[in-house]
């Protein structure tokens, strides 16, 4: 340009440059009107310093590091004097808001109404069935020969609050959530769900993330090799049982393999603990003890989604290797594993990370049956048995919960894909 001077540093190469030239055209398209009007007013331009340039960019990309001001006879203005410069110019001398940080907290300003619209509809959804829990107890009791009157029936039903509208219900569960960080009371159990919550939910925790950890390694890893290995062998070994272990049921896995262990190993790995251990102290053999029979669990719900993750990061990993940036650095004589490693695994990565959002719910939807089967005290059998009992609060709570787990691990995978590709959080904060 015309009267216009690169004036001091070096080009910035590499990470660091593509770096800078984000942020440049970032500034760039926040202050465009100005620029434009700066431009037609033929003023002095802004010329970046330390910044990656070249012929199609020249001068107009703007680095936010260091600025200066170049006069049509070359003399500069120190830093100083460019907080007047901008002012003059109609232009912002403050650098924009960090976009990772504006992504993740307008992501988290969203939650507060779709976890509202979770509570009524994890309500509603409970309160669907006809009857509740009075009635179950009630027909339970007739069962067994014990006859009650409707004055009784109907003095139940007042002490349990069921006489009540729906939506008075509704307010004094949420407002109990909300309020005092209280779910309500089990009618089931007779304890409040807080305590049941307790009891089961780490164990519960323990076995989803276990699980999780078990299927994005054996998936990453496998899909990389595969990949890597396209139409050998044991691509061939891996895709067979990918497909067979989506075929096959967790339940039946877990009946089969306790099973083959218990017939060849005379070791039952259903239950938490071995009979000697049931009742004794937390001790080293005891906490053993419990991860050996937590193995097979976390090894079946973690097998459910392990052949799903394997071939979507195959087939993406397959496409990245095919494009072009990957054929020109393989030219200029980048190792094979950097260059594997540095873009196009972590590139395929993104439809694997954004799958976190359905995984963790469906971790806990996958374990009912089979900590059903091999008897351990999750969450899961404890939703089946308040759904079948109309035990509203503890069933709407559960279901909460994992709703609200599904929110959450989509803004978990929201955040990991902005951390790993930068056009999500430069679009995210441009509109």
């Amino acid at each position: 340009m015309n009267g216009t001077k690169h004036v001091g540093g070096s080009v910035a190469v590499g990470e660091e440059g593509h770096r800078l030239r984000e942020e440049g055209s970032a500034w760039h398209r926040a202050n465009l009107p100005a620029i434009a009007r700066a431009e037609n007013a033929q003023r002095p331009l802004i010329v970046p310093v330390n910044m990656a340039t070249n012929g199609f960019a020249r001068a107009q990309h703007f680095a936010l590091e260091q600025l200066y001001y170049a006069h049509p006879d070359g003399q500069q203005r120190s830093r100083g004097g460019w907080n007047g410069v901008l002012a003059a110019q109609g232009l912002s001398s403050d650098p924009p808001p960090d976009p990772m940080v504006a992504y993740i907290v307008r992501r988290c300003v969203m939650l507060v109404p779709i976890l509202l619209l979770i509570s009524v509809v994890s309500f509603v959804i409970i309160e669907l069935p006809p009857g509740d829990w009075v009635t179950y107890h009630i027909e339970n009791l007739r069962a067994t020969g014990i006859q009650l009157n409707e004055e009784e029936a109907e003095r139940l039903i007042a002490m349990y609050g069921f006489d009540q509208p729906a939506w008075q219900r509704y307010l004094r569960w949420v407002g109990g959530i909300v309020g005092r960080f209280n779910f309500g009371w089990s009618f089931q159990w007779g304890k409040t769900v807080n305590e049941l919550l307790a009891e089961r939910l780490p164990l519960t925790l323990l076995i989803a993330l276990a699980s999780l950890i078990i299927s994005w390694g054996l998936a990453v890893s496998i899909g990389i090799y595969s990949a890597t290995h396209q139409y050998s062998i044991l691509d061939y070994l891996f895709t067979f049982f990918g497909f067979l272990g989506l075929a096959t049921p967790g339940f039946l896995l877990a009946m089969v393999l306790a099973w083959y262990i218990f017939k060849y190993t005379e070791f039952s790995p259903l239950g938490l603990y071995s009979i000697e251990y049931m009742d004794e102290p937390w001790s080293a053999e005891k906490v053993i003890d419990m991860l050996k029979h937590l193995i097979l669990p976390c090894l079946i719900i973690g097998m459910n989604s392990t052949g799903a993750l394997m071939r979507v990061m195959r087939g993406n990993l397959l496409d990245e290797l095919k494009k072009q940036y990957v054929i020109t650095a393989r030219a200029k004589g980048v190792t094979e594993m950097r260059l594997l490693f540095k873009y196009p695994v972590r590139m395929s990565m993104n439809p694997v990370i954004s799958t976190v959002g359905w995984t963790l719910p469906a971790i806990f939807s996958g374990e009912v049956l089979v900590s059903l089967i091999l008897g351990l005290q999750t969450v899961g059998p404890l939703l089946l048995r308040a759904v079948l009992a109309q035990d509203m609060f503890l069933a709407g709570s559960i279901v909460m919960i994992l709703s609200a787990l599904t929110v959450i691990g989509t803004l978990l995978s929201d955040i990991l894909l902005a951390a790993l590709d930068p056009r999500i959080r430069y679009e995210g904060s441009a509109r």
